[in-house]
């Protein structure tokens, strides 16, 4: 149950750079639902989700998950696919309860916070996420939702920062 709550914390701070950058871009609000209604039924700890392996299916059809010859170049892409990743890795330890995936989804979140670090003046993400992770293993879980949340905000107000003045997403 501890992996579970771990990886429903890890993408909950990682929600917002999907939601929220992906939220006005036409033809994904199909998207945005499946997101948002798999991040929330990850927080039911007490019982893995059914159709895990279907999401995950799903999930991968994502444009964010599609190979692309040119890769990742932009801020707003870059996070989105981070925010879906993490919840790959998530709902793949729903379906089998995999220790690795585990690591994998954290792994994930760590990584975009160090990239954002490296891009941010002054931020220290990647130190909050490593804070946070630890304390997802050591408690019982106790706040975990709301520092969460309060994390993907920052996250979240973090990415828009480096997007350009003009642009709209």
């Amino acid at each position: 149950m501890q992996l579970f709550t771990r990886v429903a914390a890890c993408t909950e701070r990682m929600t917002p750079l999907f939601m929220g950058l992906r939220a006005s871009t036409p033809g994904r609000e199909s998207d945005l639902d499946f997101y948002a209604e798999s991040v929330r039924d990850l927080w039911y700890a007490d019982r893995p989700i059914a159709d895990a392996a279907e999401r995950v299916r799903l999930l991968e059809q994502f444009p964010e998950l599609q190979p692309n010859e040119e890769g990742i170049t932009d801020v707003v892409d870059t996070y989105a696919f981070f925010a879906v990743l993490t919840l790959r890795y998530a709902l793949l330890v729903h379906g089998s309860g995999s220790a690795d995936d585990a690591v994998s989804c954290g792994h994930v979140a760590l990584t975009a916070m160090g990239m954002l670090d490296q891009n941010v003046a002054g931020a220290s993400l990647l130190a909050e996420e490593q804070r946070l992770q630890s304390h997802s293993l050591s408690s019982d879980g106790a706040g975990l939702w709301d520092a969460s949340v309060t994390a993907g905000r920052e996250r979240f107000r973090a990415v828009l920062g480096r997007l350009p003045r003009q642009s709209c997403f």
